[in-house]
Formats: structure tokens, sequence, C-alpha cells
């Protein structure tokens, strides 16, 4: 009985060890969970397509990074994709300067914001890379630190949404996640506009502070008249849908923005890439859009300035001024041992109407160490920091958010007429006090101790951004006031001051085809347009000629004749060629 019992046991312990191993040769299939569920479930210390239960697993199988763990991170990317970091190694996004060939101050001087950039924001980044260094994508130190190698890229900052939304400036310095976990290495993407806006939308120290046309409600948007091109409703386009990449390079930039990524290509970003035909003078019409002014604008007017009639839908920063503390306290009573790190005061406004400027994609904007009195603008009596440039006869008619600052400039022997570089890791993260983050911002540039008073500058910049439906596009009112009211011709409309004046005294120039006559509206008075066989060109009543109308011209004998019947007007011919 004995014997049969020892044998029944040896019997169950050889079918128990077969079961056993039949099951650990089994994989665990992903419709089980085991192998997407993040648990180590064998407690084998390996967690789901890292664990080798799971080869052959469909859903390991579909992922390459799957078996990655962040441990290994940033070497198991460079493992694979060497070529892609040489060439993020080479991009703005990552260097922070590069080629301003349409900056005209210094157009041939590398720049960037981790040099000589500076702006009416946090000033410059001399003395506080680890504040500002905080949206580099790098992983924490900058990248002309000559110890910084291609580890120091961060590609999870573009390419795992999770990592990037809890990415902070650890205590070592180092840029990561408090508690990383495997999941950000394997889950890769391409960059969303969480990722982008991350970044972008909390530039200048908060969310929509600085562009004033993007902030976080970008986005999840669902609005169209928020914006159309990103409402999730609808095309819910991806940002690198127009700032295309290349080589890990991207184009698009505006009138404050310095430094141009890939010259091979330009920096602009057109709205005719994907609204093809429409910048032709023809395309509204071709498109059958009911009003087909904007044919006619097309050639001297920019698509935003018509399709984006007001920006800073989240309030925008429209003044900034460090002598007061966000809270409204006086910024020089901060010590030591009563701090107060933090913000300056802002004013933020929402809801705003573009200011006009013509811009012909080239800038002058500050540099760190220019004498600020350079471009001093005695009419506004402001120190600019990016004046986009441009005149009626150059350049587009384009938006633009126009915002102030309080700044300190210097008055010694070595900083006179300098901008200073405000301190902004004093200001924002020591004592708070504005004096010391002054006196530290003087000795970073050489001047200790040196005199300075404060100025007002002023900054142009480009809105792109929360674009109308088509249907709602600016009223004609915005730039020309109210058509239907009657024409006031002793005071100067905003057009008026750009350059489109009458060139003469108004019985001067209507009495080339008639006797005086009280001007009636705006509209009215431009159906001299489509008068007689060609229609009036502009140059008879403007110091502005517009050959591309393809109107008569007054200094075209063969068609002169069929207006002027009084009195011709002393133009200067030939007409200008604008």
């Amino acid at each position: 009985m004995k014997k049969v019992v020892v044998l029944f046991s040896i019997i169950c312990i050889v079918f128990a060890l077969c079961l056993s191993n039949a099951y650990a040769a089994k994989p665990v299939t992903s419709e089980a969970g085991k192998c997407s569920d993040g648990i180590d479930n064998d407690k084998d210390g390996k967690i789901d397509c890292a664990d080798s239960d799971c080869t052959g697993d469909a859903a390991c199988a579909l992922n390459p990074h799957a078996t990655l763990l962040y441990s290994d991170y940033p070497a198991n990317c460079q493992s694979c994709h060497a070529t892609q970091f040489n060439e993020m190694a080479a991009t703005n996004h990552y260097k922070w300067t590069g080629s301003a060939p349409e900056n005209i101050n210094q157009s041939g001087t590398p720049q960037g914001k981790l040099t000589n950039s500076l702006n009416s924001y946090c000033i410059n980044i001399l003395g506080d890379w680890p504040a500002c260094g905080a949206c580099h994508v790098g992983r924490g130190k900058r990248p002309d630190d000559p110890t910084a190698t291609l580890a120091n890229i961060d590609c999870l900052v573009c390419h795992n949404e999770s990592y990037a939304t809890q990415r902070v400036r650890l205590s070592d310095g180092s840029m990561g996640v408090p508690t990383p976990s495997d999941s950000m290495v394997r889950d890769i993407t391409k960059p969303t506009r969480t990722v982008c806006l991350k970044c972008h939308a909390y530039a200048g120290g908060g969310d929509a502070k600085k562009r004033g046309d993007l902030s976080a409600a970008t986005i999840t948007n669902a609005d169209p008249n928020f914006d159309v091109h990103m409402n999730t409703t609808g095309p819910n386009l991806a940002c690198q849908a127009c700032h295309k990449f290349q080589n890990h390079k991207v184009i698009g930039k505006g009138s404050d923005l310095r430094v141009t990524d890939d010259l091979t290509r330009g920096s602009e970003v057109e709205c005719s890439t994907c609204h093809t035909n429409f910048d032709s003078g023809t395309g509204h019409a071709a498109a059958g859009v009911r009003d087909t002014t904007g044919d006619r604008h097309v050639f001297r007017v920019a698509c935003q300035s018509c399709h984006i009639p007001t920006y800073a839908k989240v309030a925008t920063e429209t003044h900034r001024d460090w002598r007061i503390k966000h809270d409204g306290r006086d910024a020089t009573t901060c010590t030591s041992t009563n701090p107060c790190p933090g913000h300056p005061h802002t004013d933020m406004v929402a809801n705003l109407i573009p200011v006009y400027r013509f811009w012909n994609r080239l800038s002058d904007s500050y540099l760190l160490g220019d004498p600020a009195s350079r471009t001093y603008d005695s009419s506004k009596g402001t120190y600019p920091t990016s004046t986009p440039l441009g005149d009626i006869t150059s350049g587009k008619l384009t938006p633009f958010k126009y915002k102030t600052a309080a700044q300190p400039l210097g008055t010694g022997a070595k900083c006179n007429d300098k901008l200073i570089a405000l301190d902004t890791f004093v200001y924002l993260k020591g004592t708070g006090n504005v004096l010391d983050a002054v006196a530290s911002g003087l000795t970073n540039m050489g001047c200790s101790g040196e005199s300075y008073t404060w100025i007002t500058t002023d900054t142009y910049q480009m809105i792109n951004h929360g674009v109308n439906p088509a249907a709602s596009v600016a009223p004609c009112s915005q730039c020309h006031g109210d058509m239907r009211a009657n024409l006031d011709t002793t005071s100067d409309s905003m057009l008026d001051k750009m350059g489109y004046k009458l060139k003469g005294p108004q019985s001067q120039v209507c009495g080339q085809c008639h006797s005086p006559k009280t001007p009636r509206s705006h509209e009215s008075m431009h159906g001299h347009l489509n008068k007689g066989t060609k229609g009036i060109g502009c140059y008879f009543c403007h110091n502005v000629a517009r050959p591309e109308r393809g109107k008569c011209d007054p200094c075209d004998p063969a068609c002169v004749a069929e207006y002027v019947d009084t009195t011709p007007f002393p133009h200067v011919c030939p007409s200008p060629a604008y």
C-alpha cells in the first residue's frame, strides 16, 4: 500500500511539473491583458513586453519600443536614432542660437535667446539659465556647455506627452520627471499640440502672456471662432501641419523672432500652401466666395489682417513693470529675511484689436549691448526691442500685438545707453528685490555698481493664430472707418497715417475731373476704381500706385484724357512703381 501511495505521489509531482512548464512556456497574450497592464504578473522583475513570457505577443511585436526601460534613457534612443540626435543638435530648438538674416541689426551675427537676444518679457537669459532654460529641449545643461554631449538632448519632451507635461527642473539641476515610468520611453508619438504648447503657450511666465494668439486653451478648444484650424471638432490640425519639420528643423517665425531655423526653406509659413490660389488676385472669386473684396487686397494685405479680427481670446500681457510684484507689493521692499520671489506686475487684457503695420519680413530687434538710443522713438518716448520694417511702398499690412514694459537702462560709464539684463533668477527665485536683480544684472554685464534709470520699451509681435472661420472676417470699418458715414477728409484716419492720405488739397485732387463736390462715404469714393474703360488708378488721388490692379495711371496719356476734363494735377511722372 505504501508503494502505491509513493508511486501516486511521484506521478502527481511529475504531472504538476509538466503542467507548470507547459504554462510557463505559453506566452501571456495581450487578449488576457497581461502584456500591456503595466504589472509584473509573475514577480520576476520584468513588466509587459520586457518579460520573455510575452515573446510573440501581438501588441509587443507592433511596438519596437515595447521592451525599453526608462533607466536606460537616453542611451536606448541613441542606439537606434544616432542620425536624429545629430539632426536635433543642429536645430534652433536645441542650440537657441542661429542665423538671423531678417533682423537688419547685425544680421551676419549669430543670434538667439541663449546669448544676445533681449526682449521686454524676461529680458535676457544672462544669469538665469536655471529658470529660463526650463523650456529648453535639453536634459539640463546649456547647449554651449562643453560637457553637454548628445545625451543632453531630451527626446521625450517632444515625443511623449505624459513626460512633457510633468517635466521640471530636478534638485540636481537636470530636467526630467520626478516619477518616471517605462511607459514614457515606450509610448512614443509625433509631437502633439500639448507638448508644443507646454513651452510656447507659457512663454513669458504664464499662459498666453507672451504671444497673444496662443494659450493652453488652444490644446482642447472645440470652438471654430477661437481657432478654426486647431479646433477639435473641425480640422484639429497639429502644429506641424503648418510648421513643417525637415531633419528636425522647422519653418515659421514672427516679426520678433530673430533666428531662422532652415535657411534652405526660408522662414515663412504660407497660407496659400493649403489655400491654393487665394493669393493670386482671383482666388476668392474662383472659390465662389460671395464677398470678393479680398482679391484686390491680397497683394498688399496679409491674410491674417482680415481673418484674425481680434486676438487675446485668452487675456495676454500688454505691459510689464518689474518695480512692482504681481501681488502689488513694492519690489524694492523685499529682503533676504523677508523675500518675495515671483513674477512682476503685468497688465493682462483680452479681446484686443490688432495694431496694423506694413511689414516687409524684415525687423530691427535689439541685441544685448546695443545703444538703446539707436532706435529711440521720440513720437512715443519708447525704446523699441523689436520693430517690424516696411511702409506703404514695401510689405503687406499685417496685424501685431503691441506691448510695453518698464525696464532698466544703464547710465554709467561701461553700460551707458544699454538695456540692463536684469537678473531674473534673483527676481523670480531669490530675494525678489528688483534692486538686487538690477545690481546682479549690471555685474553680469561687467558694469558692477553703475547707475541706471527706468525707461519704457515697446515691442511689436506678429499675430498668426486664432484664425476665424471664413465667414467671420474683420469688418471693413476696422481699417477704413464707417464706410457708410460721410467721409471726413479733415482728419487723418489710421490708413491716412500709414500713407494713404490724399496727395493734395481735396479741391485740387477732385478738381482734376469735375467741380468740387461734397465727399460722401469711403465706399462711394472708391467707386472711382470702376469708372470708364479702365477705372481710375490710386495715383490720381494718393501718392500710391497699385499697378497690379491694371487701372488708368495719370502718367499714361493713352487713358488719362478719358478722366481728366478740367485741371490736371501736377503728378510726378512716371508714377511710383510700388
